[in-house]
């Protein structure tokens, strides 16, 4: 608060240069006090709060020295802070008195009431004490009682502000421990005699039974407009709390290399979105961080790509400093995505997109597969026996006395009846088997639910399953889907393992690849033979490879026969996708990168060290090194694998963070700088990350049923704090509530 401007006032730089000042340094004695209008403007009241605070500077039990005045020895006397004890103050330093309202509000106005001793030099003529003082004083409009008015109102406003701030914490203290545990904040009613206001004001009444300060001015005792619980509220401080861990996060990446990876996902509400993390390296130490959900206009790579620009616009961050990018597996939009990687590496050539080797593989050649109608059906029928057996397997009494309870036993214990048997890819392989298995006693068990079922309905889920289940089309799917995935089943698994070994995973990859090319150029008749064989055992009809094919539905323009359609449509078809997906996920490119980061691996003395391979990487990246770089490279290399094989500090690693976390630890980091780069790039690719799939299980928690229509973006600032949970318990009340109050105009002032 200023109580009038000073008129002609002068702007000495040297004493307003400082904007910041250290409030607890500031000296008690009025005499050592720096003039209240030397103090920038920007700082003059936060000084004025402190000061008030503190109150005049009274040293009653000082030994005040006597000085000689005409008439005899004179000194202040500590009764007269009684006398006015609201304003006079002493300086032990200039033994002169002084007031500490008009030091504070007095206007610069020159010399009035008294001069300016009782602000500038001080008063010290004891003698007459009575007539200075009094005369100091004034009348009602004098300069020291409009200094005095206004010292009073501000105190009145710094109670306002006090009271404002402890409710506003009170409020933003809630709002993080609600949005750290992803909980709902509202309540059905949220008037006052409602019985459920919700979880934000149940947690504020807890809070003010066990805080007094925070209940003297929180809900009933806070002003009607004042009272900071509004959904209007809430939303802000939601916003202010993202608003500052997004932008710790991006202070942390700073000017660093990073990744990102993305995944397309479908939420509660149907709507299709974009999780958006990034991988970068700090001190040798992999960092991921989840940075918000974005939404395209429609699902084209090139709307993907632009609201991708325009995410890194809004956030601060270079395209140039992209140098790897990683996908989902599992997306609607995998086709559109693979166009994204390549809009992506033409505006960055080294943002280079790699496999996530935490993402199933089984799930996203399911996927891919699930591109033919066939093999959706074939999921689809065996997700309908998985959920119509296992209703009636509970109802164990009745199945005892209606069938053989050892058959239902055996369905109970098996992947079949599992609760993941359906969800990760290699429980979906795992479901295929056990229905190859036991498949007789799956029919029997359909036959009994279709004649004893629990009611009609149940009963007509079994004998609609029973057609399908019977058919050789389902059949031939089933074979086909179990030997395709048996050849990748060990890729897939070996690619999830926490000790990764990439060379080896790399050639699993073209095994793979190879297996695939064999199986669709001489596996049609083995697996004709074994559909066949299986059909015969089990009194399903086997059809004729030469007969016309008969389509259901709409009818085709051009007559096939079963051969053409089974062997070329589907068994060929469905192994080009899975050879192409792996030829997608896994390129030369990527391959060769891979490979040669494996070199780095510091596990048993370094023995995949492979200099000529180390450049190899480095010249992947040409925006980092240089011709001169790769020369001097060149040389570090040799010294560094000296040093790290002849270091006992850096034997026993286990992996590549490892091994930069330690040259972080050591310095190493500067000794070798161009090797700890390549060993950033490295950690930046997004080779094993399981980050993105917790964002997407954290969005179900926080975006459930019961919240399944709220916007994107207060979706996305709900997400953030529940997800950076580590970064939000770093991030003061006090910064959270200035960006609040600076968000706009609010009734009262921090």
């Amino acid at each position: 608060m200023e109580s009038s401007s000073p008129p002609n006032e002068v702007v000495n730089s040297s004493k307003q240069a400082c904007l910041e000042i250290n409030l607890e340094d500031l000296p008690l004695d009025p005499g050592l006090r720096t003039r209240i209008w030397d103090y920038h403007p920007n700082v003059r009241d936060q000084v004025r709060r402190a000061y008030l605070q503190k109150g005049p500077f009274q040293p009653r039990n000082h030994s005040f020295p006597q000085r000689n005045l005409s008439g005899g020895p004179r000194r202040f006397i500590p009764a007269w802070f009684d006398e006015f004890p609201t304003w006079l103050e002493y300086s032990v330093a200039q033994d002169a008195a002084y007031c500490f309202c008009c030091y504070l509000f007095k206007p610069n106005t020159g010399e009035q009431a008294g001069s300016d001793s009782f602000v500038g030099k001080g008063f010290s003529n004891w003698k007459k004490k009575s007539e200075r003082l009094q005369g100091h004083v004034g009348g009602p409009m004098s300069a020291h009682n409009q200094a005095w008015s206004n010292c009073k109102a501000f105190s009145k406003q710094i109670e306002a502000q006090t009271e404002y701030k402890t409710l506003l914490g009170a409020s933003v203290s809630c709002m993080r421990f609600l949005l750290r545990q992803g909980l709902l904040f509202y309540g059905d009613d949220e008037y006052e005699d409602s019985n459920n206001q919700g979880m934000f004001a149940d947690l504020l009444r807890l809070r003010c039974n066990y805080d007094e300060d925070i209940k003297a001015v929180t809900l009933n005792n806070a002003p009607l407009t004042l009272k900071l619980t509004s959904s209007d509220t809430q939303k802000d401080i939601e916003i202010a709390i993202s608003t500052e861990i997004i932008n710790a996060i991006v202070r942390d990446i700073g000017d660093s290399l990073f990744s990102i990876l993305i995944d397309e996902f479908h939420d509660m509400s149907s709507q299709d979105q974009m999780a958006i993390v990034l991988r970068f390296v700090d001190k040798g130490h992999v960092i991921e961080c989840y940075l918000g959900i974005v939404q395209a206009t429609d699902d084209t790579a090139v709307s993907l790509k632009g609201a991708i620009d325009d995410f890194f616009s809004t956030h601060g961050l270079s395209m140039a400093k992209l140098r790897g990018q990683g996908y989902g597996g599992t997306s609607n939009m995998q086709g559109e995505l693979n166009n994204l990687k390549t809009l992506i590496v033409k505006a960055n050539e080294c943002a280079f997109y790699v496999h996530c080797f935490a993402h199933d593989l089984h799930s996203t050649l399911i996927a891919m597969s699930k591109n033919h109608l066939e093999i959706v059906d074939l999921f689809t029928w065996v997700a309908k026996v998985v959920n119509v057996v296992g209703e009636f397997v509970e109802c164990r009494d009745t199945l005892r006395e209606k069938h053989d309870v050892l058959v239902f036993e055996a369905l109970n214990t098996s992947e079949l009846l599992s609760e993941q048997g359906l969800n990760e890819g290699s429980s979906k392989f795992k479901t295929l088997i056990s229905l190859f298995t036991m498949f007789s006693s799956v029919i029997d068990v359909l036959e009994v639910i279709a004649e004893f079922g629990l009611d009609s309905e149940q009963k007509s889920k079994a004998r609609v399953l029973l057609g399908p289940l019977q058919s050789f089309g389902f059949i031939f799917s089933l074979h086909m889907m179990i030997n395709i995935l048996r050849i990748t089943d060990g890729l897939s698994q070996a690619l999830q393992k926490n000790d990764q070994d990439i060379v080896n995973a790399m050639n699993l990859v073209r095994v793979c690849k190879e297996q695939l090319q064999v199986m669709k150029e001489s596996g049609w008749d083995s697996l004709l033979n074994e559909v066949s064989s299986f059909c015969q055992k089990h009194e399903i009809e086997v059809h004729n490879m030469d007969d016309r094919f008969l389509t259901r539905g709409k009818k085709r323009d051009q007559v096939i026969t079963n051969m053409h359609y089974y062997c070329v449509e589907l068994f060929c078809t469905v192994i080009d996708m899975q050879i192409q997906e792996l030829n997608v996920r896994f390129t030369e490119i990527n391959t060769g990168l891979l490979l040669c980061v494996a070199c780095l691996n510091p596990s048993d003395s370094f023995s995949a060290f492979d200099k000529q391979k180390l450049i190899c990487l480095a010249q992947y990246y040409p925006n980092d090194f240089a011709t001169l770089d790769l020369m001097i490279l060149e040389d570090q290399l040799e010294k560094y694998i000296m040093d790290m094989r002849s270091s006992i500090e850096f034997s026993g690693l286990n992996g590549i963070a490892d091994l930069a976390q330690k040259m972080a630890e050591t310095k190493k980091d500067s000794v070798f700088p161009l090797v700890y780069l390549l060993l950033t790039l490295a950690l930046i690719l997004p080779v094993a990350t399981p980050r993105v799939d917790r964002v997407f299980s954290a969005l179900n928690i926080v975006k459930n049923r019961l919240r399944n229509r709220m916007e994107d973006e207060r979706m996305k600032d709900r997400l953030i704090p529940y997800i950076e949970t580590d970064i939000l318990d770093s991030i003061d009340d006090e910064v959270i509530m200035q960006r609040f109050q600076n968000m706009k105009n609010r009734p009262c002032q921090l």
